[in-house]
């Protein structure tokens, strides 16, 4: 109609890649598709300005959603939504989803993958073979895992998954976690314990499965370190934020535990002066437990399909605060 506005077309934006069959799925419905300039969007909040859904697999601080007048769905490309404000999100009536069953299975299997890796020294072994190491086979300390005691510390679905692969390997596995049903750890072939120094005392190898919270941050640190045994393996795929890394290091360096496998860490990327890349008994990942392309398909396909769902007015399978459905702000800055 003459003199009246056209409406800006519905625009995503993507902070960081991800798998191409999310971008398939927006650009289907409609949804034109823009990658940022940078991953942290909060400096550059220019890139916010017309869009009206993002997908984030890093921060999203409020005033980067300030930014973005028009933003209508905020989605969370993995489990953990601790790094974006939610709180903020949902005081403006933005939806926040997620995609909490994408990567479970490559989060449970890296888990294992490292309690492994630190048990036969893999990163050491790899090293000897490619550096024609003499007599590594007759001096090598390795461990097996079979009929070790596992503590997985926090039972939803990734640690339920790690709690069953540990079974099938021939471990013992203990469950603490203070939200979860003794039965539902029975389910999974575990033993529910209601305190975690009484797992931590038991465990051969701990491995981490808690969201980031400030009653979780520092799960394991001083003190529950030292409940450890000197033979005891640390695992956290999960957050960093859950051990207190100077307090690990500094026991791994003093032999009191056999080594760590870690994935994610309070600081990401790790410094390179961190105390941790320093040590031979600490296998490191760059915060791929739940990257494989499978899972990078999935993760990416839930993402772009409830960007849909939610401009196109239809509820989404994952809210992270269901309550702001209902007085959602609609693509282009207004609420119900």
């Amino acid at each position: 109609m003459p003199g009246v506005p056209a409406t800006p077309p519905e625009l995503c934006l993507i902070a960081e890649p991800i798998h191409p069959e999310g971008e398939r799925i927006l650009r289907a419905a409609g949804i034109a598709v823009r990658h940022a300039a940078a991953p942290d969007l909060a400096a550059a909040p220019q890139d916010l300005a017309d869009a009206t859904a993002v997908i984030v697999r890093d921060a999203l601080p409020a005033a980067a959603i300030d930014a973005a007048p028009r933003l209508a769905v905020i989605a969370n490309h993995g489990t953990g939504t601790d790094a974006v404000d939610v709180a903020h999100a949902t005081a403006l009536g933005i939806p926040v989803v997620y995609t909490p069953a994408s990567n479970v299975q490559a989060v449970a299997e890296h888990a294992v993958m490292l309690m492994l890796a630190v048990a036969r020294r893999a990163v050491a072994a790899d090293r000897a073979v490619r550096t024609a190491e003499p007599g590594y086979r007759t001096r090598q300390e390795t461990l097996s895992l079979h009929g070790k005691t596992l503590a997985v510390l926090g039972f939803g679905q990734t640690g339920s998954r790690v709690a069953r692969m540990a079974a099938g390997l021939g471990m013992r596995v203990l469950v603490w976690s203070p939200r979860t049903d003794p039965q539902e750890a029975a389910r999974a072939g575990a033993q529910w314990l209601a305190g975690l120094d009484e797992a931590l005392a038991q465990a051969d190898v701990v491995s981490l499965h808690r969201p980031l919270r400030p009653d979780t941050r520092h799960t394991l640190d001083a003190r529950t370190l030292a409940l450890l045994k000197p033979t005891a393996i640390v695992v956290n795929t999960s957050r960093g934020g859950l051990i207190d890394e100077a307090a690990l290091a500094g026991r791994l360096r003093a032999g009191a535990l056999f080594g760590a496998g870690l994935d994610v860490f309070e600081t990401e990327p790790l410094p390179p002066s961190s105390p941790l890349a320093g040590l031979d008994n600490v296998v490191l990942t760059p915060h791929v437990a739940g990257s494989t392309q499978d899972a990078l398909f999935e993760t990416a396909s839930q993402c772009a399909r409830q960007i849909v769902d939610v401009l196109a007015g239809r509820r989404p399978e994952w809210l992270v605060r269901p309550e702001v459905w209902e007085r959602r702000r609609r693509a282009g800055g207004t609420a119900d």
